[in-house]
């Protein structure tokens, strides 16, 4: 098995070093899912939810959330993030949110796509709780994580003196 990063060799919880590790591109996806009513989607396609738009707030909330994931998860570092977005999908009977982060960074961005999924998932609930008590949110989960390399300032120029 292996050992958890996170756990220090004296048992105590630790924040993982990464400054030795190479920059690389980093993406990933996470899907979650909110059951609703038939009359609370029709309420919101109609855009009569009284606390506002539903889907457009819990779009904003989530890149939000995602963007201070650091903030809420205590041992999660800080990423400059190049992209979050946040897509909402109605169906028959709830709608399916899915949150993509991208960076170039020395760690990944799965907590990030979690946390914004998450937040967009609850900011539904939040704004429909008046007329929909029988939500649902479920299904929350990393769907892809992807890394690959970036060129650095050091290999461009090798490249340029190769070709010359």
């Amino acid at each position: 098995m292996k050992r958890l990063t996170h756990i220090g060799s004296d048992g105590r919880a630790q924040m993982v070093n990464v400054s030795a590790k190479p920059l690389s591109k980093r993406r990933a996806v996470a899907r979650g899912k909110i059951w609703l009513q038939r009359e609370t989607l029709d309420l919101i396609a109609r855009d009569q939810i009284a606390k506002g738009n539903v889907f457009a707030t819990a779009r904003i909330a989530g890149i939000q959330a995602a963007k201070q994931t650091a903030q809420l998860i205590p041992l999660c570092h800080t990423l400059p993030l190049g992209q979050v977005n946040i897509d909402i999908v109605a169906s028959k009977d709830g709608a399916e949110v899915k949150c993509t982060a991208q960076t170039i960074a020395q760690t990944g961005v799965e907590m990030e796509v979690l946390v914004g999924v998450t937040v967009a998932l609850l900011t539904i609930y939040d704004m429909c709780k008046a007329v929909d008590k029988e939500m649902i949110i479920s299904d929350v989960q990393l769907f892809e994580k992807t890394k690959s390399a970036v060129a650095t300032v050091h290999d461009r120029h090798s490249e340029k003196t190769r070709r010359s």
